[in-house]
């Protein structure tokens, strides 16, 4: 197994130790740094060049989630784990494709499928999974062009007869690609398949409603329709979702 190159951030001393210690009992973490503050976050991002960073958000000057945009445009991101004591951030979080938000105190379950779910990410295929080509876009052949489309633009994908359509803010394209496909290619981005005809943006979703028979309704920013969530995927979902 690769070891992951961690970097802990965090401007409280104790709970910096805290987590250096939980993430310790892991023998696929290395921590190979710390710091203290967004700005050093970055500083030491650049020089040690982590797998991941655990970071917290409410810090003096630059918070979790400046440092995270920061951390995001560098030549080589690393992936992005909150830690912190605020849940309302929760949402915002994944904006910045973080791969999991964990609350003070941790809960050592919840760490533990953090560092499963980072273990496939950095250690499966390099070119498939590295931080690197999270920033690449997915591309879509419609009537002879090529379309590149950012997968942080997509609200959601849905099944339709043989057809694929990929729902933008402001656009939508329709494809011969399944499900399966789109979602193995998205898988390095925060999607979920709701339900066997559709896939969603997790940073997009706002409301989940009872619906009947153990099955929900979903809604997204910026989209009017209601989706069906299949009771088969309920708790899942609302486990990827909430803290």
């Amino acid at each position: 197994m690769n070891v992951i190159k961690t970097l802990v951030v965090d401007d409280e001393r104790y709970s910096r130790e805290e987590l250096v210690h939980l993430l310790g009992e892991f023998n696929s973490i290395e921590i190979t740094g710390e710091a203290d503050s967004g700005q050093e976050a970055v500083v030491k991002a650049i020089q040690l060049q982590p797998d991941v960073v655990f970071l917290d958000v409410e810090m003096p000057a630059m918070n979790g989630m400046d440092a995270a945009k920061a951390l995001l445009e560098l030549k080589k991101p690393p992936f992005i784990v909150f830690a912190t004591a605020y849940p309302e951030f929760a949402a915002e979080a994944f904006r910045y494709e973080a791969v999991d938000y964990l609350l003070k105190p941790y809960d050592e379950e919840q760490l533990e499928q953090t560092i499963k779910r980072l273990e496939k990410l950095v250690t499966s295929n390099t070119e498939v999974t590295s931080p690197q080509m999270r920033k690449g876009k997915l591309s879509i052949e419609t009537d002879g062009d090529i379309h590149y489309i950012d997968p942080t633009d997509i609200l959601y994908i849905c099944r339709d007869d043989r057809v694929s359509r990929i729902y933008l803010k402001n656009n939508a394209f329709e494809v011969k690609m399944t499900l399966k496909e789109l979602e193995n290619r998205l898988s390095t981005h925060p999607f979920f398949r709701i339900h066997k005809s559709y896939i969603v943006n997790l940073m997009y979703v706002t409301r989940l409603t009872p619906w009947f028979n153990g099955a929900y309704q979903l809604e997204l920013e910026g989209v009017e329709e209601k989706l069906a969530v299949s009771r088969n995927y309920v708790k899942s979902l609302r486990s990827r979702l909430e803290l």
